[in-house]
């Protein structure tokens, strides 16, 4: 997963990084690994606070939209940006906003080719379970396999067709884990996926 994530940012870096005067070529791959962990930390802590619905939307494409004005007002992609510019002021000593013309125009077309290539069920070179699994530090396997058997993909798939929405994600989550199942549970006898993922991550 972080192979593929770091080449979605190689990809959207050219101007804004390799051919930007204020970045030392040498700092070149040091700027683009701090955006990257920018977001997979991002989402890790978004998991460990147990918003499940906000990274499962997130990567289906319903919460944010296309357009990089939409996306960038994600209260997600918010904070990884915030967190991409402080590191990078810190590392690089850049100013602030130097910075986050850098994060401005990378981000957005980096998440939004993850989240094209993560919905879409004919592209193999990345999904649900194997971002998860790799934000998890396992194989493409290390979601579903950790869970369970929770598959993921199923939940993905269905928010980013229109069969499923946002209410339902508890209900699905629930059928997939085995409804005999307690562990987990919240108070009113749903599945608590946020904080199955939050366990996903080591927390």
């Amino acid at each position: 997963m972080l192979d593929q994530l770091l080449g979605l940012i190689q990809e959207n870096s050219q101007k804004a990084i390799v051919e930007n005067p204020q970045v030392p070529n040498e700092k070149n791959n040091d700027v683009m690994t701090t955006i990257m962990s920018a977001i997979t930390g991002g989402m890790q802590q978004q998991a460990a606070s147990g918003n499940m619905q906000g990274i499962m939307g997130l990567l289906s494409g319903k919460e944010g939209q296309s357009a990089s004005a939409g996306l960038m007002d994600n209260p997600i992609v918010s904070s990884i940006a915030n967190n991409a510019i402080r590191s990078i002021t810190e590392k690089f000593g850049l100013n602030s906003g130097a910075a986050s013309g850098i994060v401005a125009s990378v981000l957005p077309g980096v998440l939004q080719s993850l989240i094209s290539k993560v919905s879409n069920p004919n592209d193999s070179s990345i999904d649900f379970n194997s971002i998860l699994g790799g934000l998890a530090g396992g194989s493409s396997q290390a979601a579903p396999s950790t869970s369970g058997g929770f598959d993921f993909n199923q939940i993905g798939y269905a928010l980013a067709d229109g069969k499923l929405d946002m209410n339902d994600l508890i209900n699905v989550g629930g059928s997939l884990m085995g409804g005999g199942n307690k562990t987990g549970k919240d108070q009113a006898g749903g599945l608590d996926l946020g904080g199955m993922l939050g366990g996903l991550f080591g927390k």
